[in-house]
């Protein structure tokens, strides 16, 4: 394995930037209004068609966790990551019905301004600040993580020279505001699409070659179901497959995907309705649009979405196999490193960089721009969301409410850039974590359940009050954290539903007391012809289900 890009990879890659490059200052130059206007600059207010919204969503989405952290996670435990995905696709079309009115209807432009105009401004702040710390030591910082590994992976540069690499890139994307950022992410998808299928495409076609007889890409395939049988099902039994943890040892993969309990309890829905429900960088690109046309948009990315698992699935699912039957040497050095103790440690993480280093010249450049355009979209949006929560909710609140448009932009910008340095500082410190992708979704899900709880209840139950809510949400954080102390063997996920159900219990108790059954005086006033939908939207989500339920009937 040859690490590093030739010269035709990074002409590959120099047309990708500068097609990329090119398009943002057009579009920053000529399309609608400058950024002077705040909400031009942190909304891209109606002018962003269902097609750009779509492509913005998934583009935010789509980054090194999925790449890595999920294609590392295939490596570990097979399709059942891809649950993910598909749970993902359905929950974009019900927060499409249900979610989206509430906000656009309300004008809702921001999370923490929802909290405020349902419950109060004490809450807001208060969230406002959580979620700039989960955005920036969580969010911003594993994906600068996770795409700094791969790219060192793929061209021997150092890791902090890859990671100044990707935040300068985004930071120059970013500058340009959300109309910006929306349209670019439409090539960015275009990219990662493409390269993302190219490199699924060679990777069948190299395990055909060193396990199978060469016959292509559909041996390829069946030989993951011949070879690794427990890595093509779709739900675990407890104790029934062990794999590999990431940091040297083995794990059920039960506790990772804990089977239908994750949905029965709910942890699998929190994951998919609060990321794309109630988070910032998600609904942000909707909000700006009619109501018509942001349901569209959200449509258009959940059938993005379930194509995913073709593109960041299958490539670790053929590198597990090509691992397990020592087929390719340069993969197995590659996937195995040598650990703290002296013994050799397993890196799933791994598996999809090293897999990239075996692609022949050319198509190796397409790969390299397919996964710096996730990396860098899903930065950008990121980090406008940063700067967006920051200067709407807490500097123009508490700081300098006098701000003109001009400095709002301009502060907004800074924030951008501040956001980088500190998840720069700190992304070099999640290599003592295991699992890229498990990180993201265990740490997040510590705040997850109280957020989702006072949403869902603050949009449909008239009842709810504010201390309810800001109890719920409190109680969060401590209680995901003293659960993971006490009862260490629960996995994550069902974790994860036990702490909503108690968040929900709790703000409907104090709601109850507060209000002795009545109407609470900020509750919101709800139109049921909100949730009507137009039939090409019903026949759209029609065929999004079918396919999702045919994939779980096949791999049940």
């Amino acid at each position: 394995m040859q690490l590093g890009l030739s010269t035709t990879d990074y002409v590959i890659f120099i047309i990708y930037f500068l097609v990329v490059a090119g398009y943002g200052y057009w579009v920053f130059r000529n399309k609608g209004r400058q950024t002077s206007d705040s909400k031009d600059f942190f909304l891209a207010e109606g002018s962003l068609t269902w097609w750009a919204i779509g492509s913005s969503i998934i583009a935010s989405n789509i980054s090194a966790e999925q790449f890595i952290g999920m294609s590392g996670q295939a490596f570990q435990l097979g399709l059942a990551i891809s649950v993910y995905e598909l749970v993902g696709g359905f929950s974009l079309i019900i927060i499409a019905i249900y979610f989206l009115p509430m906000y656009i209807n309300n004008k809702i432009y921001t999370m923490p301004q929802f909290l405020e105009k349902r419950y109060n401004g004490r809450l807001a702040t208060i969230m406002a600040v959580f979620w700039l710390f989960l955005y920036i030591l969580v969010n911003l910082t594993s994906i600068i993580y996770l795409g700094a590994l791969s790219l060192e992976k793929m061209t021997g540069f150092n890791f902090m020279a890859c990671a100044l690499f990707l935040t300068i890139f985004a930071v120059f994307i970013t500058l340009g505001g959300m109309k910006v950022i929306g349209y670019t992410d439409v090539i960015q998808v275009v990219c990662l699409v493409a390269g993302g299928l190219a490199t699924t495409y060679l990777a069948l076609n190299l395990l055909s070659d060193r396990v199978g007889t060469g016959a292509g890409i559909w041996e390829g395939l069946s030989l993951i179901g011949q070879k690794a049988p427990g890595h093509l099902q779709l739900l675990f039994s407890k104790g029934e497959y062990s794999v590999y943890d990431g940091r040297g040892g083995m794990i059920d993969a039960w506790q990772q995907l804990p089977g239908v309990l994750m949905f029965v309890i709910g942890g699998q829905w929190i994951v998919n309705f609060n990321y794309f429900g109630c988070n910032q960088y998600i609904t942000q690109r909707a909000l700006g649009a009619d109501l018509p046309t942001a349901r569209n948009g959200l449509l258009f990315a959940s059938f993005l979405k379930i194509m995913m698992p073709l593109i960041v699935v299958l490539p670790g699912l053929a590198a597990y196999v090509l691992f397990q039957q020592q087929a390719d040497p340069a993969i197995v050095a590659g996937i195995t490193e040598t650990g703290l103790s002296g013994v050799p440690v397993i890196r799933p993480d791994n598996a999809y960089p090293v897999l990239l280093n075996l692609l022949p010249s050319g198509l190796k450049g397409m790969a390299f721009a397919a996964l710096t355009a996730a990396i860098v979209a899903s930065l950008a949006g990121k980090a406008n969301s940063i700067s967006t929560i920051y200067m709407l909710d807490i500097h123009k609140k508490f700081i300098n409410p006098n701000l003109s448009e001009k400095q709002t932009v301009q502060l907004g910008r800074v924030a951008i850039v501040v956001s980088f340095i500190i998840a720069l500082g700190l992304s070099p410190m999640l290599k003592n974590f295991g699992q890229g992708f498990e990180y993201i979704q265990e740490y997040t899900g510590f705040i997850s359940p109280g957020i989702l709880s006072i949403f869902v209840l603050g949009f449909f139950w008239k009842k709810a009050t504010a201390n309810g809510a800001l109890v719920s949400a409190m109680l969060s954080i401590p209680l995901s954290a003293l659960l993971k102390i006490q009862v260490p063997t629960m996995p994550f996920l069902n974790r994860m539903g036990v702490v909503f159900w108690i968040c929900s219990a709790v703000l409907v108790v104090i709601s109850l007391v507060e209000t002795r059954g009545q109407t609470d005086a900020k509750a919101f006033q709800v139109d049921s012809h909100w949730f009507k939908t137009e039939s090409s939207f019903r026949l759209g989500a029609l065929a999004v289900c079918s396919l999702i339920a045919v994939i779980y009937v096949v791999f049940w």
